[in-house]
């Protein structure tokens, strides 16, 4: 005897089955979406072999001897600087302020590279770091959109210590002679980059400002005057081209 369907459980299971289907639709077009890079493969590799630069590339390599700032200064102006010191690489605690530390806690800090630069007439030093992070691609993406909404990048106590070099004009570069900084996420690496600049002549700055300010058409203070935001944005800017032009060889000669 031919068997019977019930129109209801008909129903019912041709339901489960469109619902099934735009669940998993919906799963794999929301990772497409949203770039979910820890499923993909190349993201994987590049962020692997990102995370080891710090004691398998030269330091002339991460922070070059000198740098040439085409076109960085305020008004277009060229910049050159020269490399004074390089800090030994350290862990996190010590190294940044317990502030930026747990902020960056997400991430998992690993380790932190520093190094100090002085402009071509020593007027003003920048010390420019790499923070190499314990993360994955979706994380990074997750800090850098936090630092984005809630405007992290701009506050005073969320900035980058200095790295003085003694016997150099570098030598008084402390907290207090801080006058500009940067602080970048970036999400093709594991790797946060930031430059803290000021004067070398050891003056303390009272009001200290994030580069964006202090590159701002008009801006009077101390440090947008003296083009300090300049020095912090351009320094921080070439050691991270230099990055990922170091990260996408690497990566490329592993494959």
């Amino acid at each position: 005897m031919p068997s019977r369907h019930h129109p209801f459980r008909v129903a019912a299971a041709v339901a489960c089955v469109v619902l099934g289907l735009g669940l998993i639709g919906g799963a794999a077009t929301g990772s497409w979406l949203t770039g979910d890079s820890a499923a993909d493969p190349a993201a994987r590799d590049t962020f692997a072999t990102a995370r080891g630069l710090w004691h398998s590339v030269p330091v002339d390599t991460l922070f070059p001897r000198t740098l040439a700032g085409d076109g960085a200064g305020p008004g277009g102006a060229d910049r050159e600087w020269t490399r004074i010191g390089v800090a030994p690489d350290s862990g996190c605690a010590g190294t940044l302020d317990p502030l930026l530390l747990g902020t960056l806690r997400p991430v998992g800090c690993a380790r932190v590279l520093r190094a100090t630069y002085v402009d071509a007439t020593s007027s003003n030093v920048t010390t420019v770091g790499l923070v190499f992070t314990q993360a994955d691609a979706v994380a990074m993406d997750t800090l850098r959109t936090r630092f984005r909404n809630e405007s992290l990048g701009e506050r005073a106590d969320l900035m980058p210590r200095t790295f003085p070099v003694k016997g150099t004009v570098a030598g008084g570069f402390g907290d207090a002679q801080r006058a500009s900084w940067t602080v970048n996420v970036l999400t093709e690496a594991p790797v946060v980059v930031f430059a803290v600049s000021g004067f070398a002549d050891g003056r303390k700055v009272p009001a200290p400002q994030p580069v964006d300010k202090a590159m701002a058409k008009g801006a009077t203070t101390a440090p947008a005057q003296s083009g300090l935001g300049h020095e912090a944005k351009g320094i921080a800017d070439r050691i991270e081209r230099g990055l990922r032009k170091t990260v996408s060889a690497r990566t490329a000669a592993s494959q």
